[in-house]
């Protein structure tokens, strides 16, 4: 028969080491603010885990009160943590339905219904744990074999609990006057510890996990205009087949260098800036705006004719028209260019569709700018008249 006592002390030797651990790689990740919270849940479940051992030798009404406390506390501890990491901002939802069970429960305790106590406790428990398995199923984002496993394993351990408080609703155990101790508890122990333990190694690799995305999203994002950098536009379209409803168009703002030596760089990255936010408007699944360096921006469109192609990026060189830079030499407007690139029924490649855009651009450039043109398949530009602006 497994010893009761060395389960619990395993469990509180297990949950001290993982908050540990937890704390220290918060120290080195400050940003990973779950991180905390859950090891402030793990050290809560670690007194409550030594409590209760003390509670399974000289059983007290107060001891039991602050047991049962630290129970619910440590888990809700651990829901707001799951929360925190998945983007939930209810937290209200959580805590004030667990706080008003303590209360009930406490209230039960002081009058001597300690088994009730544990029952309500136990179920408060169970419905922590099967909404931290929720939550991480309906929406977490990254691999779903983790978050799968991690929902198994939240839960397994709430079914645990869920059985301990069964056991003693079936046996009508409403007043206790000692810790509970039955096949349910000691399977609730073992389960516990592996569940816990095993949620703590999952914790560790989701953060992990999370920082490799949020390192990738760095190097693919362009850091002033927040739109997707030349390396996005190689991993995400490197490979890709360009067909014939897929065209890609290259804008440049006119006289770029001109506006930095009248007007300063600080109103030049406002004009980037404008110009980003203009382009991004007409973003849709499908069509992916990038950043490509300096004064240059990509925009790739798919399930397109070309004739639709050219006149959103028309129309994305009209609006960029109407917008105004306050200056200290008073309101700016600029102007861009842009040129279009094809895909083909037999497949083009990235590069050479970013070459004919490439070509069309300068064509523009030539034609007068503040235009969009389009080169034809014998390459000769097809000049279209200057972008009209309100």
């Amino acid at each position: 028969m497994l010893d009761f006592s060395s389960l619990l002390l395993a469990a509180a030797l297990s949950g001290a080491c993982l908050s540990i651990t937890l704390f220290a790689i918060w120290f080195t990740a400050p940003q990973a603010r779950f991180m905390p919270t859950v090891a402030c849940g793990m050290l809560v479940l670690v007194a409550h885990v030594v409590l209760f051992w003390r509670y399974t030798k000289d059983a007290s009404p107060w001891l039991c009160q602050i047991v049962l406390a630290l129970l619910s506390f440590g888990f809700l501890l651990i829901c707001l943590s799951a929360m925190q990491y998945l983007g939930f901002r209810a937290y209200r939802r959580a805590v004030l339905p667990t706080l008003a069970a303590m209360a009930v429960c406490a209230a039960f305790t002081y009058l001597g219904f300690d088994g009730v106590g544990f029952q309500i406790t136990y179920a408060v428990v169970t419905a922590l744990l099967a909404a931290i398995g929720a939550m991480f199923w309906v929406k977490g984002d990254h691999d779903r074999r983790i978050l799968l496993v991690v929902s198994f394993l939240s839960g397994a351990c709430g079914v645990s609990f869920a059985l301990c408080g069964l056991i003693l609703l079936a046996h009508g155990q409403w007043a206790l006057g000692a810790a509970p101790d039955n096949w349910a508890e000691r399977l609730n122990s073992v389960v516990a510890v592996a569940c816990m333990t095993g949620l703590g190694a999952l914790t560790l690799s989701l953060h992990h996990l999370q920082a490799q995305i949020e390192l990738k999203a760095e190097t693919m994002t362009d850091p002033l205009t927040g739109l997707m950098n030349r390396r996005a536009l190689g991993a995400l379209y490197g490979d890709r087949s360009f067909g014939p409803f897929m065209a890609i168009a290259m804008f440049d703002l006119d006289h770029f260098k001109t506006t930095n030596d009248l007007f300063g760089h600080p109103v030049g990255d406002q004009v980037l800036c404008r110009f980003a936010a203009v382009i991004r408007k007409y973003g849709r699944t499908g069509v992916d705006a990038f950043r490509l360096g300096g004064e240059e921006f990509a925009l790739v469109m798919s399930r397109v004719t070309q004739e639709k192609a050219h006149d959103m990026a028309s129309r994305i060189g009209v609006a960029f028209g109407t917008e105004i830079v306050a200056t200290h030499r008073g309101p700016l407007r600029s102007s861009v260019s842009g040129g279009m690139g094809f895909g083909a029924a037999e497949g083009r490649t990235l590069d050479e569709v970013l070459a004919e855009a490439d070509a069309a651009l300068y064509a523009a450039k030539r034609a007068g700018r503040n235009r969009v043109i389009a080169q034809s398949r014998a390459g000769q530009p097809e000049a279209g008249p200057a972008l009209k602006t309100a």
